[in-house]
Parts: C-alpha cells; sequence; structure tokens
C-alpha cells in the first residue's frame, strides 16, 4: 500500500504518531551537527581569554562531565525509545511535578538554541552586512543585532520552521549534507593553522604557550572557562540522540552509538582546534593586547576567519565566513526540532494542552513546532548577543540533563529485572559522578547567570498555576507533589545559594573557590539519596512506563518513509 494510499484511509480525527525514519549514522550525525554549531566558532576565543592556554584541559575536562551525563542516558534511551526522552524520564519515576518542572528548564533551553546559533551566523555575517554592532554591556562588549539582522534573523528562523514542518526524513537528509561539511571545515581549520604556525613566520609559534603564562588564571580560569566560554555550550548537542529516541529503528544499538560516538570524536576536534588557535594567534598581536585576557585584533568578532586573514590565508577565510552560516543555521535547524519534540512530550504527559502533541500529516507535532518559533523570536529581544545567551542556555540545558542521572538509578531500584540493551557498569557511580559534574558546570556559570535561571523557573511555575486553575482538569494527570518536591525544590535552592554564596568572580564569602568542590560533593549526596528514596510507587512506576511503551508500539505502526543513515 502506497503511502498516500495509507494516510487516506485513515479514520477522520485518528492521531497521527512520530515516525521511526532515522537510523544509526542517521542519528550520529544528528548530534554530531547538533554539537558542531557556533560553539567551536567563539569557544577557543573566549577560552583563551578564561584560561589562556590551558583551556585545552577546559575543553577535556568538560568533555569527561558531558560524557558521564551522556552515558546515563545512553542507558535510559534504548530502555524507553520516546522523543521527548529528557523531559519524560522524570515523568516514569516521580510524576507530573518533576516532569514539569526538568521539562520547562528544556523547553526554555531548547527554544533558545535556533536564537543564539542565528546570532552566532549573523556576528560572523557582520563581516559583509550590519548584521550585529560592537555595544557595551555593563563591563563587556558584545555583538547585538541591528534592525537588520533582527529581520534576516526571524526569516532565518522561519526556515528552520519551514523544513522541520515537513518531517523528519527530510531534516535528516539536509543534516547529513551538512554535518559531512562541518567536519571538513574544522579539521581543515585545524590542519592548515597547525601547518602555517609550524612552516612559517605568519603565525604564532610555540612559545604561545608560555610567553604569557600557560594558565595565567590558575585552575579557577580552567574551570570556569568550562561553563562560560561556550565550552559545555559546545557539547550540549550530544542530546540529540536522546530526543529522537522515538525515531530511530534499533534504539539499543543507534543510541549508545550516537551518544557516546559524537562526544568522543567532537570533543577530539575542539581539543585540537584549541592548540591550533593557541598557535596562530601572532607573537605581536598578543604582546600588544598584554595578555590573553584582553586579547583583541581586527575583525575578532569572528575570530577564526580574523587569524586567517592575518596570515594571508583569504581563501580560509572565506570558508569560515561561509561555515560561520551553515554550521550555526544547522544546529538551530536541529534545535527546532528538539524544542518540538520536547513541547510534544509535556503534551502527552498532560503537564501541558493537550494540542501541544498533535501532529499533521507528515506526522510533525505541528503547534509545538509553531510556539518554538514564535518562543526563538521574542528570546532575541532580551538577548540580542551570543554572549548574552550561552551562559543561560549552557546552565538551564545542563541543569535538566542532572534528572537522568537520578532517574535512572531509580529505576535501577524500582525495575531491577527491567531489560537494559545496554547497561552501565560500576553501580550507583557513574549516575552520581554525573549528577555531581551538573552541579559543578551550573556553579561554574556564576550567580548573574544562575540568578536568571532560578528567575526563569520561577515563572515556569506561574505558568503551571495558572493552567492547574484555568485548564482541563479531566485529562490532567495527577500532580505528584510529594514524589518530586521533597528534591526539586530542595535542589533548586541549594544550588541557589550555593552560586550566590561563593559564585566564581563575585563571591559574598571569599576564598572558597576549591571549598565548593566538597560543599557541591554534600549536596550532591543529600539530593541523590533523597530524590532515589523519595519517588512514585511501584506500581505508578509501571503504570507509567506501560504508558510509554504503548507510545512506542504505536509509533513503529507507522513507519514510513524507509531507512535514513
Amino acid at each position: 500500500m502506497s503511502r498516500t494510499t495509507a494516510e487516506s484511509s485513515k479514520p477522520a480525527g485518528q492521531e497521527v504518531k512520530l515516525k521511526r525514519s532515522v537510523g544509526p549514522i542517521g542519528l550520529l550525525f544528528a548530534a554530531i551537527g547538533s554539537i558542531i554549531g557556533s560553539g567551536w566558532l567563539f569557544g577557543a576565543f573566549h577560552a583563551s581569554a578564561i584560561a589562556g592556554p590551558a583551556a585545552i584541559f577546559s575543553w577535556l575536562i568538560a568533555a569527561v562531565l558531558i560524557m558521564l551525563i551522556g552515558l546515563c542516558y545512553a542507558e535510559l534511551g534504548p530502555m524507553f525509545p520516546i522523543s521527548g526522552g529528557v523531559v519524560r524520564y522524570p515523568h516514569l519515576v516521580w510524576g507530573s511535578f518533576g516532569s514539569y518542572s526538568m521539562g520547562w528548564i528544556t523547553w526554555i533551553a531548547s527554544a533558545a538554541v535556533p536564537a543564539i546559533e542565528v546570532e552566532g551566523a549573523l556576528t560572523y555575517a557582520t563581516k559583509f552586512a550590519p548584521f550585529t554592532v560592537l555595544a557595551k554591556d555593563g563591563n563587556t562588549s558584545a555583538q547585538v543585532l541591528t534592525p537588520l539582522g533582527m529581520v534576516v534573523a526571524i526569516v532565518l528562523l522561519a526556515a528552520f520552521t519551514a523544513i522541520n514542518y515537513y518531517g523528519v526524513r527530510l531534516f535528516a537528509q539536509v543534516n547529513n549534507v551538512l554535518v559531512w561539511w562541518k567536519i571538513f571545515v574544522i579539521i581543515l581549520v585545524i590542519v592548515v593553522f597547525l601547518i602555517t604556525a609550524f612552516a612559517t613566520t605568519r603565525m604564532g609559534s610555540p612559545s604561545n604557550f608560555t610567553s604569557h603564562g600557560f594558565a595565567p588564571y590558575g585552575f579557577a580560569g580552567i574551570f570556569v572557562a568550562i561553563s562560560t566560554a561556550g565550552i559545555t555550550f559546545s557539547f550540549l548537542g550530544f542530546r540529540q540522540g536522546i530526543e529522537l529516541a522515538g525515531e530511530t529503528k534499533n534504539p539499543k544499538r543507534n543510541i549508545p552509538f550516537a551518544v557516546i560516538g559524537s562526544i568522543g570524536i567532537t570533543a577530539i576536534l575542539y581539543m585540537l582546534l584549541q592548540v591550533a588557535f593557541t598557535l596562530a594567534v601572532p607573537g605581536s598581536v598578543l604582546d600588544k593586547s598584554g595578555s590573553w585576557a584582553a586579547l583583541a585584533f581586527t575583525n575578532d568578532f569572528g575570530p577564526l576567519a580574523a587569524l586567517a586573514t592575518m596570515a594571508g590565508l583569504g581563501w580560509l577565510a572565506y570558508v569560515l565566513y561561509f561555515d560561520a552560516v551553515i554550521s550555526p543555521l544547522d544546529t538551530g535547524l536541529i534545535y527546532t526540532t528538539i524544542t518540538a519534540r520536547v513541547s510534544y512530550a509535556v503534551g502527552r504527559n498532560g503537564n501541558g494542552p493537550r494540542w501541544l502533541a498533535k501532529n499533521n500529516k507528515h506526522a510533525v507535532p505541528y503547534w509545538s513546532l509553531i510556539l518554538a518559533f514564535l518562543v526563538s523570536i521574542v528570546l532575541l529581544l532580551p538577548f540580542p548577543s551570543w554572549q548574552q545567551l550561552v551562559g543561560f542556555i549552557t546552565s538551564a540545558t545542563v541543569l535538566s540533563f542532572g534528572t537522568g542521572p537520578l532517574a535512572l538509578a531509580v529505576l535501577r531500584r524500582k525495575l531491577p529485572n527491567r531489560t537494559r540493551p545496554f547497561r552501565l557498569p560500576g553501580g550507583d557511580i557513574i549516575p552520581f559522578l554525573a549528577f555531581y559534574a551538573a552541579n559543578m558546570i551550573v556553579f561554574w556559570a556564576g550567580w548573574a547567570t544562575d540568578s536568571k535561571l532560578l528567575i526563569a523557573i520561577a515563572i515556569g511555575y506561574v505558568f503551571l498555576l495558572i493552567y492547574w486553575l484555568t485548564g482541563d482538569r479531566k485529562r490532567m494527570p495527577a500532580l505528584d507533589f510529594k514524589a518530586s518536591a521533597f528534591w526539586v525544590i530542595p535542589w533548586f535552592i541549594m544550588f541557589g545559594l550555593v552560586s550566590w554564596l561563593f559564585d566564581p568572580t563575585t563571591p559574598v564569602v571569599k576564598g572558597m573557590f576549591f571549598w565548593v568542590f566538597l560543599i557541591n560533593l554534600g549536596v550532591t549526596a543529600v539530593i541523590y539519596v533523597i530524590a532515589v528514596k523519595i519517588t512514585l510507587p511501584t506500581a505508578k512506576i509501571l503504570e507509567y512506563v506501560e504508558d510509554a511503551e504503548e507510545e512506542s508500539k504505536i509509533e513503529d505502526e507507522t513507519l514510513a518513509g524507509g531507512h535514513i543513515g
């Protein structure tokens, strides 16, 4: 039977489900494509300013921390291959309040990514048109969108929405092509920069690693760069392998492959790029700047392309300017998909209006897609620059990821005999360390960022209250407040207090930066124990798991379009 015939034979009003159309390479490429966005174009420059040449260790540490978190999701994903998993895993073990809390944070962070990627692309494109302008933001400067840049940004966000409207198959086909390009350009930059630095005098030299100090700002600089230079942000795309779990044919094989493979491949590329950047800065430019923190040069709004231009590599500069549009826009395209899937999950769980989970004939949650488009536009207004958004997205996304390790620990206790196609070794060691990693990354972002995150969380709870007072009570699930609130709210309060009291740059209590490693270890242990102990009854968890399994079966019934990847 043809696809058209199948669709026309469906009873009126029958729900159209998501389609399993993405294979292992497609899923890996989706994750890599989501990881390689605007972060690599700016990360090496900002990391050098914060940590100096020692920033290479910032990339390594960030990769290890994100890998710990990703491994937890690699076990969860094949167990419950449902789209929007980051939101729905908490729902299985703590119910609606926990699911909504994390879902709101995840959704806001996801909706912000298309906006920041568009900003990243237009920042580099300022070389050719006045899309951004340098403006003061407190004690720092940032490239902010001009009226022309704002209009172009909205047009690009609309294009993301249009491509996604016609389904995951088209998305995967477009993405596979673009990822090959993005990997090629990163490797090209690394190779050309290294050759030019070692074989000519047009760039820097190995003395750059020591001339102004290898780690001029100490260990604190190395750790702070992880959250504030766009380093962690540059790895967050691994979640694509989880969010599209419901759309892959063999989750047992494909999800761990995509999560582990994408983080590992990009970590190697990023560290090599940091070395290449350090070598590429001309010694005269570094000497004139006076320090890595004050590093500045002509057209440094596009730092990699500017260095290529100074070295006489005009052709590479133009490749970078072109890629600076392609890479961020591809990631923006992917995160438009993610945001719609998160909204879809919220609608399915009953934590939001049912229309969020309504699909079009292409099996795409179109109302969720349109809502993501509108919210991305709104986020351009208060955050009109890449620098203003990156810290917020990092903290929000990592905070939402923190529930994955906790959910994994609970499910191992509540459902010990559950089939696990991929099982992590070591019992609670990796989940605990992953949760600890999430808490540390959020702390390193600083109070200026975390305070905005707490405000966003509070706004989310106001929306939840309004929905529960005005929505259809018949279709709303039980709030399950007690199962979630006893650890979610204390967690938010404790991470907020730690961030405020011991902020890495402007602490209330000074001299405590390294003590926070132990303080957060204690916070992690307390919340971990509470979250694992206070959950839904096993019978309720099984009920929610059965719902998740039913969702998976229904999705399997609507395979269409063949195999991608």
